[in-house]
């Protein structure tokens, strides 16, 4: 590889995955996306990431990074010149990583049950999903991004939930807008920035996604 070659193994419908092209887009990163078809995950994917088998994986100079967060991260590191997403601060590091994992252990168990569920389950989900969504938009106030002034790690970390919320609502039949309307008009800000908004995709495309995906599971 040359010095500064920069592959991601990636599926376009992954929350997560988003994360890292925003990143890299931030950072005006030039690199080739491989395409990964979860169904039949390809030998490069197990060889690269063989702990999860999953999306994303960055591959810069030939050396792996697995999992959104810590790619972000790393990207914010590597690339320090411009953009920064991390905080300055050490304490609001610290508070900006405690936040994104929130968002990947109460927001994603909360969203993954609502379209793989139904019934009591699905109801009681529905309702931890707009519990911890208030309990981020209360973490936002009246701030203009999670941050501040300045669209950052947390943004990152949870704006890309933002292109699921539409197959979310259909399935579960809820308002997100309804409960959370200050989470919303901050997610419609940060799709202002341009690369943000090359991102992420279509959102009903994302619900014809899980529509297959749920027929081909049989749920």
């Amino acid at each position: 590889m040359a010095s500064e070659e920069v592959v991601l193994l990636d599926c376009w419908a992954s929350m997560f995955g988003m994360r890292v092209r925003i990143a890299l887009a931030k950072k005006g990163v030039h690199y080739e996306c491989i395409e990964q078809n979860l169904a039949h995950k390809s030998p490069l994917l197990l060889e690269m990431n063989p702990i999860h088998k999953k999306v994303p994986v960055l591959i810069h100079n030939n050396k792996p990074i697995c999992e959104s967060l810590v790619i972000v991260q790393y990207i914010d590191e590597v690339w320090n010149d411009k953009a920064p997403l991390m905080p300055s601060d050490a304490y609001q590091r610290a508070q900006a990583r405690f936040w994104a994992d929130f968002i990947d252990k109460k927001v994603y168990d909360a969203a993954w049950k609502i379209w793989r569920t139904k019934g009591e389950e699905q109801e009681g989900a529905k309702k931890d999903l707009i519990e911890n969504l208030k309990v981020l938009e209360n973490e936002l106030g009246d701030k203009t991004y999670f941050g501040g002034e300045t669209f950052g790690f947390l943004d990152v970390a949870l704006v890309t939930y933002y292109s699921w919320f539409y197959t979310l609502e259909k399935l579960g039949n809820l308002s997100i807008e309804a409960e959370c309307p200050k989470l919303i008009a901050w997610a419609k800000r940060c799709l202002q920035i341009e690369s943000v908004s090359k991102s992420l995709p279509d959102s009903k495309k994302v619900l014809d996604f899980v529509l297959g995906l749920k027929q081909r599971m049989g749920i």
